[in-house]
């Protein structure tokens, strides 16, 4: 039995999905953010937005397991995916320290590799079905 590892066109694959939701939920994060710094009215969506985070760094190492095992895929995503997990570790102590001069720059950097980790799925998703 054959197994497809590029998506049928106008499709997305587990692993576009995964980095795309890490992504806006860093999106997410940087907004409530900005609103508990200028005030307390963010807290707790940034509370529940660092959860949603988490998550969603979990499922993005799930999906690169996924489309390597048994996708044949590169195992290449799998350390990139573990890198973001131990930074949204590293984020959430630092969170919960109350630390925003090193919680703040990390943010900005994880959201900054989340994009072109998405940009890399996508291009090398775009790159497989046109060969």
């Amino acid at each position: 039995m054959a197994v497809q590892t590029t998506p049928a066109p106008g499709r997305f694959t587990f692993s576009q999905v995964a980095v795309a939701l890490q992504t806006l939920s860093l999106f997410f994060q940087s907004v409530t953010a900005g609103m508990l710094l200028s005030g307390s009215l963010g807290y707790q969506l940034h509370e529940v937005g660092s959860r949603v985070m988490y998550g969603a760094s979990m499922l993005y190492v799930l999906a690169a397991i996924l489309a390597w095992k048994p996708g044949g895929a590169s195992p290449r995503p799998i350390l990139y995916a573990t890198g973001f997990l131990v930074l949204a570790s590293v984020q959430v102590v630092l969170g919960v320290a109350h630390l925003p001069a090193f919680h703040v720059p990390l943010g900005i950097t994880m959201f900054a590799l989340s994009v072109l980790a998405l940009a890399a799925t996508l291009r090398t998703t775009r790159g497989a079905a046109a060969a």
